[in-house]
């Protein structure tokens, strides 16, 4: 299957026409989603495109964090699935549709983002196209299960605490969470004190790196700006990253050992990576694995609730609108005082120094992306007890979280796989604004281990 920037081409020099490309996704969209579940909405009527340099592309948006003008911005949720609607596109979507990028329909997440599944009982779970039992994960599990299919070559994605990273791990794609302010989140903030992030999931590298020169940057009041770049993420990705020192982990930290096919996976990365010429050696940041969890949760909760009030604008949602874990959630959140939201800011911060010091004597950190090898439907309930949700989530986050509340950038590379063919993502970690080297990696290792013809 051709890569985006690939199709892109073809459009632009006249091999393929812009309204047979369109015709041509919306219908394979819809006929894939009759199986996957993975779009909410369809948008029939797209203008015409930008001359940019994903020129006539089919996209798609996640119904969380991004807005598209005229339409609704559901979160997954029955409270939101009308109103209110976008009054103008976010600034992201914005510079998507300038790169040339035809916006045609909206993916499925889990209520409010807050699940690493993709099971919203508004619209109801997505499919992973590589066995039907399974979560493709999530949040951005519709965006990922799209791009698994081919039904588009790359889609929207959002990431508070591994929702770009998990999905791509379960559906065998490329995603990339951009670092703190890389991407801007104009016209909000921020979200999750700094912890959320947008990009996309993608079956290559290089439609990855262009697509993050040409939404990045930031927006007037932006309170985050990641550090400037030497050149392009898609130049980055044609050059070899050069000797990096890279630290590999068989465990979480503060947590137990992983399953022994997922330690296999990180042995025979790092071995290949050591083949490529990197430093290699075992090693793990120190930090308070415990403390860094309670803040997330304790930053989640207080988020859910401010911002059903801030969207809700006066209404109250009804016994149905919510599904259990988000209403409680939103309770507890109600209950959090400004002491416990500072304490944990400030857990983030210190941890944020913690991981700094350990990238002053490394340049990548290694794991898997998820303590799971794959991730059965039901597993993760959002109509059950927080404590329940909570037990079920840990093995999904416990290496990618701390990425988001230290604003590190971070990726997951399909570059394993399981012994009845499902994907492992490996998971490699970079300093604050490191974007450039990660992708110069991600490129070495794509075309050591080709992934894009390992389909369902």
């Amino acid at each position: 299957m051709h890569d985006a920037l690939a199709v892109a081409e073809l459009i632009r020099t006249g091999k393929l026409g812009a309204k047979e490309v369109l015709d041509g996704a919306l219908a394979g969209l819809r006929k894939v989603n009759e199986r996957l579940n993975a779009i909410t909405d369809f948008y029939d009527d797209a203008p015409p495109p930008a001359d940019g340099p994903f020129h006539g592309v089919p996209y798609v948006i996640k119904q969380l964090m991004a807005d598209c003008a005229g339409h609704p911005t559901t979160v997954g949720s029955r409270f939101f699935a009308r109103t209110p609607v976008a009054a103008a596109d976010s600034a992201a979507v914005a510079r998507m549709r300038r790169a040339g990028l035809v916006i045609v329909g909206r993916t499925n997440t889990s209520e409010f983002g807050l699940a690493p599944t993709t099971e919203p009982a508004f619209g109801g779970a997505t499919i992973n196209p590589w066995q039907a039992d399974l979560s493709p994960g999530g949040s951005s599990g519709g965006s990922a299960a799209v791009v698994a299919a081919r039904a588009l070559p790359m889609a929207h994605a959002t990431d508070g605490g591994g929702s770009i990273r998990i999905p791509a791990s379960l559906c065998g794609l490329f995603g990339l969470k951009p670092s703190r302010g890389r991407v801007s989140l104009a016209p909000i903030g921020e979200t999750l004190a700094g912890a959320g992030a947008q990009h996309c999931v993608s079956i290559s590298v290089r439609d990855s790196a262009a697509l993050l020169d040409a939404i990045a940057g930031g927006e007037p009041g932006d309170p985050y700006r990641a550090p400037p770049t030497a050149g392009t993420f898609l130049d980055a990705t044609r050059r070899a990253p050069g000797k990096l020192r890279v630290a590999f982990m068989r465990q979480p930290v503060g947590q137990g050992a992983l399953a022994p096919a997922l330690v296999g996976a990180v042995e025979r990365t790092a071995r290949l990576l050591e083949e490529l010429g990197h430093h290699v050696e075992e090693a793990a940041p120190d930090y308070d694995a415990a403390a860094l969890d309670a803040a997330f949760w304790r930053i989640m909760c207080a988020n859910t609730w401010t911002n059903i009030q801030l969207r809700a604008a006066g209404r109250v949602p009804g016994p149905d609108d919510l599904e259990p874990v988000t209403r409680s959630y939103a309770e507890r959140g109600r209950g959090v005082t400004a002491d416990d939201y500072i304490r944990s800011v400030q857990t983030f911060h210190r941890t944020g120094r913690q991981l700094g010091a350990f990238f002053e004597k490394h340049d990548v950190l290694l794991s898997t992306t998820i303590a799971r090898t794959s991730l059965p439907l039901g597993t993760v309930r959002m109509d059950g007890t927080a404590e329940a949700f909570e037990q079920a989530v840990a093995p999904m986050t416990p290496f990618t979280a701390v990425c988001n509340a230290t604003g590190v950038p971070a990726m997951s590379v399909p570059l394993e796989w399981t012994g009845d063919g499902l994907p492992i993502g490996m998971h490699f970690v970079g300093r604050l604004g490191a974007e450039e080297m990660l992708y110069a990696l991600a490129a070495q290792l794509e075309e050591a281990r080709p992934w894009r013809n390992r389909r369902p």
